[in-house]
């Protein structure tokens, strides 16, 4: 079953991999749920059943005009959830993925879920507001519109090499990586590309963090510029009651390719406890 109809009809591209108590994978922007690949073969091959799949727009799910927007974007995964039947799942959202969890966990509670991963995730609010003084101002999240408008994939190149903390001193992933990336990234809708700026760059998770009453693991790198941990890991650590909170000192945002050993590691033993 490559296909499930979202609420609106709309096809999600779903992976269903191996056997055991299910790990649904959440990918972040402007990536594909392939971006998974080091973590999917961990997990399956310690016994877990693992699901991935592309946010709309994204990837092979189908490409609607719009309809970008965080409720949307739960209401998907929970018609995967239902689709297949998914019961005792660990949610793992990374970046614009924690999201989804905690959108999900708001609109439809911890029934089928027992336990949820953010990691390098936007949780719980970037924009700078009033009452969010050290967010990131919205004319950032415009300039990323713009250079996307002007030439997606160039911004893309630029981006996924800032996105695993590449320099000229500094290379923590391949070029086959970089390729890769860049390869997953240019498959997704512009539409969407762009919607998805607005969504988890605007998105605030604040009230969501409530339904947060299970175990929860935040993993953040201390290095990363897309996502700063200290807007989001370090404040979602702090206002989830009982959640764990690693820093990797070092880690740009991409970490699940950078440092894919340490994550699985972590990912595996929050598992079996």
């Amino acid at each position: 079953m490559p296909y499930i109809a979202a609420k609106d009809g709309t096809s999600l591209h779903v992976k269903d991999m191996g056997k055991g108590r299910p790990v649904v994978l959440i990918h972040g922007w402007p990536l594909t749920g392939d971006m998974w690949e080091f973590q999917t073969l961990a997990l399956v091959e310690a016994g877990y059943r693992v699901i991935t799949y592309d946010r709309r727009g994204f990837g092979q799910s189908g490409h609607p005009i719009n309809c970008y927007d965080y409720n949307t974007l739960a209401d998907d995964l929970s018609a995967i959830l239902e689709e297949l039947d998914l019961w005792d799942a660990t949610l793992v959202g990374f970046s614009m993925g924690g999201g989804e969890v905690a959108r999900y966990l708001s609109r439809y509670g911890r029934a089928r879920i027992s336990k949820a991963v953010l990691l390098a995730s936007v949780v719980p609010f970037l924009l700078k507001t009033a009452d969010n003084p050290d967010g990131v101002d919205i004319s950032v999240f415009d300039g990323i519109k713009q250079e996307i408008r002007q030439d997606r994939f160039g911004f893309l190149q630029g981006f996924i090499s800032s996105f695993y903390g590449v320099s000229m001193l500094h290379h923590p992933v391949s070029q086959g990586v970089l390729d890769w990336s860049f390869t997953l990234a240019s498959m997704a809708s512009p539409m969407a590309t762009l919607d998805c700026v607005d969504a988890w760059g605007t998105t605030d998770f604040r009230p969501d963090l409530q339904s947060f009453t299970l175990p929860t693991l935040i993993i953040h790198g201390s290095a990363d510029t897309a996502v700063p941990a200290a807007l989001t890991g370090r404040k979602a650590a702090a206002q989830i009651p009982g959640s764990t909170y690693i820093e990797y000192e070092g880690a740009p945002h991409g970490l699940f390719a950078t440092h894919p050993e340490r994550v699985n590691e972590d990912l595996l033993r929050f598992l079996a406890h």
